[in-house]
């Protein structure tokens, strides 16, 4: 059987139980509904979403029939629609579960079902392993009742008796986009600042949205039309979309692999932003929660890579935030967060990768973020990431260094002053299958190398590793340079996560720490690709 990985079940479109296809999804489903009514959650809401891939309708459609047949209270979002929507409004409907069917960024022949419980936060064990237990108990046939004889009744969300599904579901789109469109106004804090000394450089004056020219790709995914609509209603209404990758496509035409993070995947978006003269590019994955940056540079333009974005976001938080607030990213992303946490007096936690760890990293969270280009810049509203939110908020940091003449990569040569140069890389193999990426883990866990490109390392299993969060990773340290490598949980990869740092005095030093720690990349990145 497929079981719950980082995200939910994901799996390739085939028949048997390792497989997605319906037998899977009402197997599933009714494990699910057991799990909850052992709970005492039995009848309770549950919201039921689904992207534009193959299978997604009918498996959603399974889904919502399945809870109905349970009896729980079914509300089936009536189109396809990013993953942050559903963790919105199981949230804000206080629903006990939500399902998205979606495979995220995987390739075209996969698909996935991805469960939040009652808050809109991802599945944490032992809810994982005690779920696949009751899909284990679950014999056929599985019953199915239309879901629509279980419609949530329009007094929910206070609409008009006769109210249907379909306006349920559209009127929290209509809630998500209004609460995305003011995280300028409620995070980015007020337009006028005169507190420059922060590195980001923002601007006293009124900033002038309505001039900032936005590229934008959805990766032929779902994120589109809503992306467009959030950074408008936001006051951003230059926004450019790269037309081949716009209208949802579950055969992913342009790319292998849609995620932003690929080789390639982004080159459409860089060339529309280089064509338009564009001050920010934005790539979202195929159900828009996770969002890459692209900035121009002396070199032309690049995308950043998420622990850069990362850390802008969270010094854009945490001008708006109160004293105290709480800041996290997870074992395999970049140290630089703890050091800016500190230098903010914000405090600061770091978790298992996922972000089913993320939002609960801890009370007062403002912001999280993970290396794999995954943002939550709002947790009140949605405790996941979320490409559209990180977008909007993203757009809106560049529009107000633009009044002074500044953009994201003056920002980062900032922090490298005050805090060193922290440059990273990822190695991603993709093997045969996931036993092949464990047992690389294994092998490095049994005979650990003493030194990694000349630099001494000492090693921490954090499968044994005492005192600590347990997964099956390890982690190489040495004077300026990290090394962690694990098998991933989502794909048939080994992860490979590199980060050096580099003292700077200055500005002037700038160049040659640059030069040094791009040096020193290329050489751990051969031994990475050697495992």
């Amino acid at each position: 059987m497929l079981r719950f990985g980082t995200a939910g079940l994901r799996g390739p479109l085939q028949d048997g139980p390792d497989g997605m296809n319906v037998d899977t999804v009402a197997r599933a489903t009714a494990g699910l509904a057991r799990w909850l009514r052992d709970r005492c959650l039995g009848g309770g809401l549950i919201v039921v979403g689904r992207d534009a891939r193959h299978g997604s309708a009918e498996f959603a459609a399974v889904t919502a029939e399945v809870l109905a047949a349970e009896g729980f209270t079914v509300l089936p979002l009536s189109r396809p629609l990013p993953t942050p929507v559903l963790a919105f409004a199981v949230r804000e409907l206080k629903a006990v579960a939500g399902v998205q069917i979606t495979a995220s960024h995987n390739p075209a022949a996969d698909n996935g079902y991805k469960v939040y419980l009652d808050g809109g936060a991802q599945l944490i064990p032992p809810a994982d392993s005690e779920i696949e237990a009751c899909i284990d108990a679950v014999r056929d046939p599985v019953p199915r009742t239309d879901p629509r004889a279980a419609a949530p009744s329009p007094a929910i969300l206070s609409l008009p008796t006769g109210a249907s599904v379909t306006d349920l579901g559209e009127e929290l789109v209509r809630r998500y986009l209004a609460r995305v469109a003011e995280l300028p106004r409620r995070i980015g804090g007020p337009d006028e600042s005169g507190d420059s000394a922060r590195g980001a450089g923002l601007a006293r004056n009124t900033v002038a949205r309505n001039g900032l020219r936005i590229a934008l790709t959805p990766m032929h995914g779902v994120g589109g039309e809503l992306a467009v609509a959030a950074l408008r209603a936001a006051g951003f209404t230059d926004v450019h979309a790269v037309e081949e990758q716009f209208a949802p496509d579950p055969d992913f035409p342009t790319v292998p692999f849609p995620n932003p993070e690929e080789p390639g995947a982004a080159d459409l978006l860089l060339a529309l932003a280089e064509r338009i003269g564009a001050d920010l590019a934005v790539a979202l994955d195929p159900d828009a929660d996770r969002c890459a940056i692209g900035v121009p540079g002396p070199d032309g333009w690049r995308m950043l890579r998420g622990d850069e974005t990362g850390v802008l976001l969270a010094d854009y938080v945490l001008r708006g935030a109160a004293p105290d607030a709480l800041v996290a990213t997870t074992i395999v992303s970049s140290r630089l967060l703890s050091a800016l946490a500190a230098a903010r007096g914000a405090r600061y936690a770091e978790t298992l990768t996922g972000f089913k760890w993320l939002a609960r990293a801890g009370d007062g969270l403002v912001y999280a973020y993970e290396e794999a280009i995954g943002h939550c810049v709002d947790p009140a509203a949605v405790r996941d990431k979320d490409g559209i939110s990180a977008a909007v908020a993203a757009a809106d940091l560049v529009a107000r260094l633009a009044v002074t003449g500044r953009g994201l990569t003056d920002v980062l040569d900032d922090y490298a002053v005050e805090f060193g140069l922290h440059t990273g890389d990822q190695v991603s193999l993709r093997l045969a299958d996931p036993a092949a990426a464990a047992a690389v883990v294994g092998r490095l866990r049994g005979t650990p190398p003493e030194s990694i490109a000349g630099v001494p390392v000492t090693h921490t299993d954090l499968l044994r590793a005492r005192g600590r969060m347990r997964t099956d990773a390890v982690i190489f340290e040495g004077p300026g340079l990290r090394l962690v490598v694990r098998p991933s949980g989502t794909e048939p990869k080994l992860k490979c996560y590199i980060e050096v740092v580099q003292p700077v005095s200055d500005r002037a030093a700038l160049p040659e720490a640059k030069r040094l720690a791009a040096q020193q990349l290329t050489e751990i990145g051969k031994f990475c690709a050697e495992l």
